[in-house]
């Protein structure tokens, strides 16, 4: 089922909803234009309605569930300005993300915060879960770690984007520009190779892989496809450090280019955050004391 909301005359009067959304994991839907109107579906992973009786006036146009409240809002908190920059570069700076509420505890115990944008007023929560026996979790904090990020040239149009969305989601994390280091190689095929040079440095808490591979003819991009795969999977169990795996491999360029930032959010992204988090969590996992971990077995 679909929500749709009127919330603007035209598509940039949406966009800074649109860029807050993608921040915090939304992917993009279908897109329309018809007449005057424009339309962007915004999806999320899982959803549902929530019905409440209550003497008071809501606060807030919708509530957006998130995995960890306090990293969307370190997020939302460095991409307001960024936003606010933007709409303002044509002409008056018009009202961007605008944070109506900071985190917080709710008397139910979740962790709460509230934005305005677009003339929504969103809330972002996450509800209290029962603590998991020997559950180990890894925040989405990079700073002070070093990432090294591998991307191909070949493809460039669809890697660019990538990169983009990669070092984006590590900023948004909390690296620091210094602590990252852009690595091109010609092709897809040269990333394990790069990959494993980097992570046997030591240098670096986690590397991304970044590719773009195209189905062609010949047999050939299977032969590619899966020594690619199995080069970055060797390298990191062998070495020990985290490899985000942000190589596509489509069909066709429409695919590639859906996965890069159009409608299937940016796989560059989601390959960084995952190097983060499993950069924290390789951390996590080496602090728990033998017994506890020989016990897991």
């Amino acid at each position: 089922m679909v929500v749709p909301r009127v919330l603007g005359r035209s598509l940039d009067d949406l966009q800074p909803l649109i860029s807050l959304l993608e921040a915090v994991g939304f992917a993009h839907g279908n897109e329309w234009h018809e007449g005057g109107a424009h339309g962007m579906e915004m999806l999320a992973p899982n959803g549902g309605f929530e019905l409440i009786a209550s003497p008071e006036t809501p606060a807030v146009d919708a509530m957006v569930e998130v995995s960890d409240a306090d990293a969307a809002y370190e997020i939302v908190k460095k991409l307001a300005p960024t936003i606010s920059q933007e709409m303002g570069k044509n002409g008056a700076l018009l009202q961007g993300i605008v944070i109506r509420k900071e985190i917080g505890d709710t008397a139910y115990g979740a962790r709460l915060f509230e934005v305005e944008v677009s003339g929504l007023r969103l809330g972002f929560l996450t509800y209290p879960r029962r603590p998991e026996a020997n559950g180990i979790e890894a925040p989405l904090d990079a700073r002070g770690k070093r990432f090294a990020v591998v991307v191909s040239r070949f493809n460039s149009f669809i890697t660019q984007r990538l990169l983009e969305g990669a070092l984006l989601a590590l900023r948004q994390c909390g690296a620091d520009a210094t602590g990252i280091s852009v690595v091109h190689v010609p092709g897809s095929f040269e990333i394990p190779l790069v990959a494993r040079q980097l992570a046997e440095s030591k240098s670096y808490a986690a590397v991304v892989c970044l590719g773009c591979l195209l189905r062609g003819d010949t047999a050939h991009y299977d032969v590619i496809v899966n020594e690619v795969t199995r080069g970055i999977g060797q390298s990191a169990q062998e070495t020990g450090v985290p490899h985000g795996f942000g190589v596509l491999t489509c069909d066709t360029l429409e695919q590639a280019i859906d996965r890069a930032g159009l409608k299937s959010g940016n796989k560059g992204y989601e390959a960084a955050l995952a190097a983060v988090e499993m950069a924290c969590l390789r951390e996590k996992v080496s602090l728990q004391p033998a017994a506890a971990r020989e016990g897991r077995r």
